[in-house]
C-alpha cells in the first residue's frame, strides 16, 4: 500500500502545510456551524473536514428536495406559459 500511495503523491503536485492551514482556515469561516463559533473556540481540522462533508451532503440534498419541487411545479402549470419557462430555465 505504501508503493501505492509514494507513486499517486510522486505524480500529485506536493501541498503544504501552510497551504493546508489556509485553506483550513477559509473552510472554517464558511461553513454555518463553525463560522458562528467565537474565534477562542478552537475546531480541530479533522472536524472542519467532517463539516464540510456533511454540509456539502445536505446542499446536495437541499438541491434535489428544489428540483423535485420544481419538476412537480413544472407538471401543474400549462405547458406553454411563461411561468413553465421560468421553472424550465431553473431546472437547467
Amino acid at each position: 500500500m505504501s508503493n501505492r500511495r509514494s507513486r499517486q503523491s510522486s505524480s500529485a503536485p506536493r501541498i503544504s502545510d501552510d497551504q493546508i492551514i489556509d485553506l483550513v482556515t477559509k473552510l472554517r469561516q464558511i461553513l454555518p456551524e463553525i463560522g458562528q463559533r467565537r474565534r477562542s473556540d478552537k475546531v480541530s481540522a479533522s472536524k472542519v473536514l467532517q463539516e464540510t462533508c456533511n454540509y456539502i451532503r445536505n446542499l446536495n440534498r437541499e438541491v434535489d428536495n428544489l428540483s423535485e419541487r420544481l419538476a412537480q411545479l413544472l407538471e401543474s402549470v400549462d405547458e406553454d406559459s411563461p411561468q413553465a419557462a421560468v421553472i424550465r430555465s431553473l431546472l437547467m
